[in-house]
């Protein structure tokens, strides 16, 4: 296997305090994938989990703030040094306010940041748990969440219009359910709505083009066909995106009596979703088989990071929880050899070490037992 470069976005030192089983801890890690092996239950998937709050959103297991406190503990947080390509490291921490309830604080190079959204500035996170096995049989909400992670890590500036369309949203249901149905407010919310709601559906669309021809089956990782399925989606091949707020707006304007008495908004891209098929068989990915379906993921993640890193010259950092061991034998060496060739830093789980033996000597390897890391 080659030497993987360094050409992405890597974690130099993690530091954990009463983050779920963790009261303390830290580690000091090269720019190389990193292995981390132990029994389950040892806590392998709650250091990915740290590794994913690096990035904006809820995590990889969307925890409740106050979940993620070590029992008997107090408000947990994540401090991180980390170094995208061969810039300057950053240091990062966030954690639950202790004092602010589910409210998270975010700290770059020790400043506060303006929100969570400016941690995709620093670079891209994706992330592959076998809770997402299930995606393409699970609910659009899920698919959107996945889509809008690969989008982010193109598009860091996504995050914040996801974030302010989500705010507006809120906003204008709690009015309705209310009814204190003030036209003029309505009219802000909705203009923001419909704003950030197209840019959102324009950059889900971008992405999905591009991933819908950068999935080219290798052997080992089949074709993904993907394809945005939604109606700002579909005004945006018929219209200029002006034409597209519009007429949100004017949907949104129409839908208040009925948005107000169903308690939910019936129109926008919150109800999109991301449909998948296995080129070669012609078939949708829900219909494929487990294995299948876990290669098609795999295929669409690869993809998304190669398009990344050519995009921006920094590969994103990928979490691969328990991956490997629902892989055979080709298809694990395929993983490897594209995880070193992308040369972003890859942190992969698993509780049989014999399954990464292919890259030692190329990785960093750690024991957990009990909330605790060991160098391997």
């Amino acid at each position: 296997m080659p030497e993987p470069e360094a050409a992405g976005l890597a974690v130099l030192r993690l530091k954990l305090s009463n983050f779920r089983g963790y009261e303390a801890a830290s580690v000091d890690v090269e720019r190389q994938p990193v292995v981390l092996t132990g029994s389950n239950g040892a806590g392998k998937t709650n250091v990915l989990e740290a590794l994913s709050l690096l990035a904006p959103g809820r995590g990889l297991r969307r925890a409740r703030l106050a979940d993620l406190d070590r029992q008997g503990g107090g408000a947990w947080a994540i401090s991180a040094r980390l170094q995208r390509s061969t810039d300057e490291p950053v240091e990062v921490g966030t954690g639950r306010d202790p004092e602010g309830g589910d409210k998270r604080i975010v700290r770059i190079d020790g400043k506060p940041a303006r929100g969570q959204a400016q941690l995709a500035t620093i670079g891209a996170i994706q992330w592959l748990t076998p809770q997402m096995d299930g995606l393409f049989l699970g609910s659009a909400g899920d698919r959107r969440r996945f889509l809008d992670r690969l989008v982010t890590g193109a598009d860091p500036e996504h995050a914040g219009r996801l974030a302010a369309y989500d705010h507006a949203q809120r906003e204008r249901l709690r009015l309705l359910r209310e009814g204190r149905a003030d036209p003029t407010w309505l009219d802000a919310l909705e203009d923001t709505m419909a704003r950030h709601g197209v840019a959102v559906a324009a950059a889900r669309r971008e992405r999905v083009h591009a991933l819908d021809g950068a999935t080219v089956g290798t052997g080992a990782f089949p074709q993904a066909g993907l394809r945005l399925a939604g109606s700002v989606e579909s005004w945006l091949g018929e219209m200029p995106a002006l034409g597209a707020e519009d007429r949100l707006k004017a949907r949104l304007a129409v839908n208040r009596r009925l948005d107000g008495e169903a308690g939910v908004t019936a129109e926008g891209p919150h109800r999109s979703d991301l449909e998948v098929t296995h080129v070669a068989h012609s078939q949708a990915a829900r219909l494929c088989s487990t294995g299948e379906q876990k290669a098609l993921l795999l295929s669409i993640q690869l993809a998304n990071a190669r398009l990344v890193k050519g995009h921006s010259g920094a590969a994103p950092m990928l979490l691969l929880d328990e991956v490997a061991a629902h892989l055979d034998e080709g298809r694990r060496a395929a993983l490897y050899e594209e995880i070193l060739a992308l040369g972003g830093q890859a942190w992969l789980t698993g509780t049989d070490a014999q399954l990464f033996r292919p890259l030692r000597g190329l990785a960093q390897f750690f024991r957990v037992a009990d909330a605790r890391l060991s160098k391997d």
